[in-house]
């Protein structure tokens, strides 16, 4: 049960009112909240908007029938269909991250699990916005699940300095915490893409049921991933041509692992231009079969 809490939100009406019927977690009591762009589907009761998915990849998404409320504007970055949370996170290093939270859409029931999200690296332009991050929220919605997506220290609206993986698993971590505040004994799934998959993949916690890394670069796992030895079992996905990582190298790389599964992703490369929301849906659905 969450308990209730004051919210701290622009003055806008209509963000007050999807706040105020939204789940609220005693953390963000301490650390505040604001809300982001929200994205509704027409089947929303409070519905900004229409967003259209695009039919391929070379296609743009659109969205019709817009009329927005104050304070709400247009996204400009592909997304799922649904309203999301930008909250603050403070680290056990005391660094202040800014991270999105979606809600599943449960009803009265209880969301199947809660998903941390870990995003590709800073230093080559990678945050919390990322198309594959944003498929890995997509599939965690579709799927019933919560998510929360940081932004890692130094990137996007986080504050702190980049520390190539090492201190990032404390942002995790911090997610982690959060989860435990909000949802007490939901199972947590650990899920990143690229760099945010090797940091996932690295932080330990009793709640944590499975992994689910997608184009894990093996470059990156110098030393052994701290989830190499749990008997939780772990999913990797590795795209066909990715550039950084060849099947070989990583089936290599995980052959004593235990509970791992390797899935080929045909036909994409690395920054999976295509088919991300697909292959991210398939991967979480089979990781929850096996934990749940």
């Amino acid at each position: 049960m969450r308990p209730s809490a004051k919210v701290m939100a622009s003055d806008s009406a209509f963000i007050q009112a999807i706040i105020s019927t939204s789940p609220v977690s005693a953390h963000w009591a301490i650390a505040g909240t604001r809300p982001s762009a929200l994205y509704r589907t027409s089947a929303s009761s409070a519905a900004a908007g229409v967003m259209t998915r695009p039919d391929g990849p070379s296609a743009g998404w659109s969205c019709a029938e817009v009329s927005f409320a104050p304070g709400v504007t247009e996204s400009t970055v592909p997304s799922c269909p649904v309203a999301l949370e930008t909250v603050s996170l403070e680290t056990l290093d005391g660094v202040t991250l800014e991270a999105d939270v979606i809600w599943a859409d449960t009803g009265s029931g209880t969301a199947r699990a809660f998903v941390v999200i870990g995003h590709p690296h800073p230093a080559y332009g990678g945050d919390r916005h990322n198309h594959v991050v944003r498929a890995l929220q997509w599939a965690a919605h579709r799927a019933g699940c919560h998510s929360i997506t940081p932004d890692f220290r130094g990137a996007g609206g986080s504050l702190g300095e980049h520390d190539n993986g090492d201190a990032e698993r404390l942002d995790l971590a911090a997610a982690c915490e959060f989860v435990a505040m909000a949802e007490d004994d939901m199972p947590v799934v650990m899920a990143g893409y690229s760099f945010g998959s090797v940091v996932a993949m690295n932080v330990s916690n009793p709640a944590i049921a499975g992994w689910l890394a997608v184009a894990p670069p093996v470059g990156m796992m110098a030393n052994r991933p701290t989830a190499a030895n749990s008997h939780r079992p772990k999913h990797l996905l590795l795209p066909r041509h990715d550039q950084f990582t060849t099947e070989d190298a990583l089936r290599a790389a995980t052959a004593d692992w235990t509970a791992t599964e390797v899935t080929v992703l045909e036909s994409v490369d690395h920054f999976m231009a295509a088919g991300a929301e697909e292959a991210c849906a398939a991967a979480l659905d089979a990781l929850l079969t096996d934990v749940l």
